[in-house]
């Protein structure tokens, strides 16, 4: 072998010898680099003793999710983040909202929560026997839901929810309700403008025979009376009764509430004759049967109440107080109980209650 030979052979033996170092370096990084992705796994995430809420905008990816994570000091390996989102298929399931984070929590269970979409939740109560106008000051007054309906009139509401030949009145289910944040007031009511259409419509199906009530909208309109006429829950079948007969014998229901309705902004806390007297569509004084549209938002309670009525012979109740009536069969029973309890004379003496 010549000189030339040895050195070609030397400075290959040099090249293989470097390739093996090399290998070997690259093995040894990569051995330590999935030791350490397989440590930041399951490591803390750096979060405060009271936790800490955290909101992903719409949009939000992957990538930018883990560097805003590292701006914060929530953790220290942005990219080790995305390596562990990827392998979760997290970048295409990342959910818009806001999310608790708490002491404990691992970026991998992290991820699992952004991805669940388990965001915080907000909620807002909508109140039995309010009116639809008092529901929308409650739903625009909540810090969270987003006010995209001022300025509208009820039938541009409607129109928005995709019912714009629907009274908007008592459509809406009483219930407590939760969401996100950035949830709509229109995304909100079509919930509860649902529900209430699921509920009705359920509670029909139910109904008990007999009654003189043709449609599911009639009985809504009958429980929207019933909700505001009960001061206690226990009645509500008792005075539904007392209505179911009135409306069998073509008798005037005669109930203040609908005249309250119908005297609208004009109604000052008080009412008096000459508003019982003041023809409206919905003063049940003036006119037979049920009020063109339901008067407020009924509850389930009052629904049901409506459908399955108490047996009994009342056809008139007066106000005791404390959310208590007096229920009457005959004109003149029920005169002397209102003379008894709204006029306050003494010495009337009341057989027991029919109700």
């Amino acid at each position: 072998m010549n000189i030339e030979e040895q050195t070609g052979s030397k400075r290959k033996g040099l090249l293989f010898q470097a390739f093996i170092i090399m290998t070997l370096l690259l093995l040894a990084a990569t051995a330590i680099t999935m030791s350490l992705y397989r440590s930041f796994q399951v490591a803390e995430i750096h979060v405060p003793e009271e936790g800490l809420i955290y909101a992903i905008p719409a949009g939000t990816s992957l990538q930018q999710l883990a560097f805003d994570l590292q701006r914060r000091g929530i953790i220290e390996q942005p990219r080790f983040f995305v390596m562990l989102g990827r392998e979760m298929d997290a970048a295409r399931s990342l959910k818009t909202g806001e999310y608790t984070l708490l002491p404990g929590m691992t970026a991998r269970s992290l991820l699992e929560q952004l991805t669940d979409g388990q965001v915080i939740q907000y909620s807002l109560t909508l109140v039995e026997g309010q009116t639809f106008r008092e529901m929308l000051a409650r739903i625009a007054s909540h810090a969270v839901l987003e006010n995209t309906l001022e300025g509208l009139d009820d039938g541009e509401i409607m129109s928005r929810l995709g019912h714009p030949d629907v009274h908007p009145e008592g459509r809406f289910l009483p219930d407590t309700y939760n969401f996100p944040r950035s949830t709509t007031d229109l995304v909100f009511l079509q919930r509860a403008y649902n529900a209430m259409t699921d509920q009705l419509q359920q509670a029909w199906e139910e109904r008990e025979e007999g009654l003189p009530l043709k449609t599911p909208e009639e009985a809504l309109i009958l429980a929207s009376i019933v909700e505001k006429e009960t001061g206690q829950a226990g009645e509500r079948p008792v005075i539904a009764g007392v209505f179911v007969r009135r409306l069998q014998k073509g008798m005037k229901l005669q109930t203040d509430p609908t005249v309250i309705y119908g005297m609208g902004t004009s109604f000052d806390g008080n009412i008096r004759l000459r508003d019982l007297k003041k023809d409206t569509p919905y003063n049940t004084y003036t006119r037979f049967g049920l009020p063109p549209t339901p008067i407020a938002m009924p509850g389930v309670d009052a629904i049901h109440a409506v459908l399955h009525p108490a047996a009994g012979k009342s056809l008139y109740f007066v106000a005791m107080g404390e959310g208590r009536h007096y229920f009457s069969s005959t004109l003149k029973q029920h005169n002397l109980a209102v003379d008894k309890f709204q006029r306050k004379k003494k010495g009337i003496k009341l057989p027991a209650s029919d109700g």
